[in-house]
């Protein structure tokens, strides 16, 4: 029997499907908890045949602070034992640096929305000169909408960054960046699996927020559970409507160009269509997916048992 396959997460309820899926399988499955972990860097052999990473850098936001920076730490410390690691330490640098994000959309002439990156509020104003109004800060290690802020003139940047009011986040750097009108009221998300195109989905958020991840739709109101008898279509609660899609095969093409460029293996990469210009933007590089909840009804496929059978494969190859 092959050493065993670790899930290293952090939520305790996001990955119950996942796991579900793994115990239908009857796979050997380690848990490892983020937020309570240790490592020995003098370690030689750690007994796992395969590692799936699905630590959020925004844990923070949770209370499990202590994993976001670890994280990158243990999932180095598994590579340099060439134990396989799904979603490694390359993709995670991206995971908690939109900055970075942005230098890799932009390696890959893609386009993007407009920013500066700063690492002090009085920086802000400075960051915003040529930008179209109206701008955002918006934290570097961010998720779920955390720490941006819509400003809609310099007097109002201003005003805030005298009063101490930006948030630049755990690593006190923050993008400044142009807010894209969205056309059609909606962004799409593109989900990858082994780096090559699974599913897309058109979410369309409440006018005001910034939160677009959809598989919020399907939280309980506490925020903890995701309730995935819930289809997410209809989302009462959040207010947000997600919907299939397929993207044209150019955006397909240069989803998985950017999953390639950022090592993502299992992930979602996000876009709008700005509606001033009818341009295609990308904006989020995302290698911690949910998947949408009721995944064969809204996009007609299992996401978690792709998901499975592309770690199962790995797993058995030991790569």
């Amino acid at each position: 029997m092959p050493a065993p396959i670790a899930i290293f997460y952090e939520h305790p309820d996001w990955f119950r499907p996942l796991f579900s899926e793994l115990e239908r399988r009857r796979l050997p499955v380690v848990r490892l908890a983020a937020d309570q972990s240790r490592f020995d860097p003098a370690e030689r052999e750690p007994p796992y045949g395969l590692v799936f990473n699905r630590a959020s850098p925004s844990a923070y936001l949770r209370g499990r602070g202590q994993t976001t920076h670890y994280t990158l730490a243990i999932l180095r410390h598994w590579e340099r034992r060439k134990i396989p690691v799904v979603n490694g330490s390359a993709v995670y640098r991206y995971e908690v640096s939109k900055a970075d994000q942005l230098g890799l959309l932009d390696d890959l002439g893609l386009g993007y929305p407009r920013a500066r990156v700063i690492n002090h509020a009085s920086q802000a104003l400075p960051a915003a000169e040529g930008l179209r109004w109206p701008i955002l800060v918006k934290a570097n290690v961010g998720g779920s909408g955390a720490g941006i802020r819509r400003f809609d003139s310099p007097a109002e940047l201003v005003a805030a960054a005298e009063r101490g009011e930006l948030d630049l986040g755990v690593d006190q750097t923050a993008l400044v960046q142009e807010l894209c009108p969205l056309r059609g009221g909606r962004i799409v998300r593109v989900e990858v699996v082994g780096r090559k195109f699974l599913y897309a989905i058109e979410v369309f958020p409440p006018p005001s927020s910034f939160n677009l991840c959809p598989a919020d739709a399907c939280q309980t109101a506490d925020g903890r559970d995701l309730v995935r008898s819930a289809c997410a279509l209809d989302a009462p609660r959040t207010g947000m409507r997600v919907q299939g899609y397929t993207p044209p095969p150019e955006v397909i093409r240069a989803v998985e160009a950017i999953a390639e460029a950022a090592s993502l293996d299992v992930g979602g990469v996000e876009y709008l269509v700005d509606d001033r210009d009818g341009e295609i933007y990308y904006y989020d590089i995302n290698a911690l997916s949910n998947f949408v909840a009721d995944a064969p009804n809204v996009v007609g496929l299992d996401a978690f048992a792709r998901c499975v059978d592309y770690l199962q494969a790995r797993w058995e190859a030991g790569v």
